[in-house]
């Protein structure tokens, strides 16, 4: 199912959801810059994401700046996605999302009872 796009919308939290508003996209820049998973073999094995969903994840966050292949190896051919400034300026959002979901989701509730 197509998802509505928010790029006409002068809107900037529904401009930054157009680029990060996947829901794999958050978990992957995670990977990225909190767990320094740069490789596509690592980062798929790490969320267990389909590849194909993965390198059209990849592929939209070099499009817009997040992230840039750099070759790693030639024979095969290799990139890692490394995180740009815009990538890392993104990283206090996931902490706030992290910092939100440890009080309020249901996990949360599990750890505090055991």
């Amino acid at each position: 199912m197509k998802r509505k796009s928010f790029s006409e919308m002068e809107c900037p939290i529904a401009q930054t959801l157009e680029v990060v508003g996947e829901w794999w996209t958050p978990l992957l820049l995670r990977e990225v810059l909190i767990h320094e998973r740069t490789k596509f073999d690592e980062i798929q094995k790490a969320l267990g994401i389909a590849p194909t969903v993965l390198a059209n994840r990849l592929n939209t966050l070099v499009s817009h700046g997040l992230l840039e292949r750099s070759r790693y190896t030639n024979n095969p051919e290799r990139f890692e996605y490394v995180p740009t400034a815009s990538a890392r300026d993104f990283r206090p959002v996931l902490d706030e999302l992290a910092r939100w979901g440890r009080k309020w989701t249901k996990s949360s509730e599990e750890r505090s009872s055991s």
